[in-house]
């Protein structure tokens, strides 16, 4: 029987697979709980006059870690529960800012899927998290070590 909320196994993922995640909407709460738990103490995420006088953009800024935060949460949430085993590297470009009652989701695209040794797979993304006008705010490409199939014969 297959369990609900399962992730893919390595061998499920095809170069060239698309899919796309549900929306989050980034709160002035998150922003804050996030910046206070990380120590992000910089004025421009804790001081209201400052912001007002310095900042580039308008609203409340979120920190593109916390934006890369939400979308790993987002992309592994249909992906990788239950079959992820490492995360091992990525390049990550931001393209745009995020500010508090920004909604983004996650368009990910399987770049590459291969076998490594005891049932195991490498697997790259390129994750495109767009908001919810269709912006690009964050561009990255995470490589994961994944589980196979638990019937699957061994690779090498």
């Amino acid at each position: 029987m297959k369990l609900l909320g399962h992730g893919f196994y390595w061998q499920d993922l095809k170069v060239g697979d698309h899919f796309r995640t549900y929306g989050r909407t980034i709160h002035a709460h998150d922003i804050t709980a996030f910046c206070n738990i990380v120590g992000f103490v910089e004025p421009l995420f804790t001081d209201d006059e400052y912001r007002r006088k310095h900042s580039a953009m308008q609203g409340f800024a979120a920190p593109a870690a916390l934006v890369y935060a939400v979308a790993e949460g987002l992309a592994l949430a249909g992906t990788g529960h239950g079959t992820g085993l490492a995360f091992l590297h990525t390049d990550l470009d931001v393209k745009g800012p995020v500010v508090a009652g920004d909604t983004v989701s996650v368009e990910i695209e399987i770049t590459e899927a291969r076998a490594t040794s005891k049932g195991r797979g490498l697997v790259r993304t390129r994750n495109t998290v767009r908001n919810q006008h269709g912006g690009v705010v964050l561009l990255y490409t995470p490589l994961r070590l994944m589980a196979g199939r638990p019937d699957a014969t061994l690779s090498v």
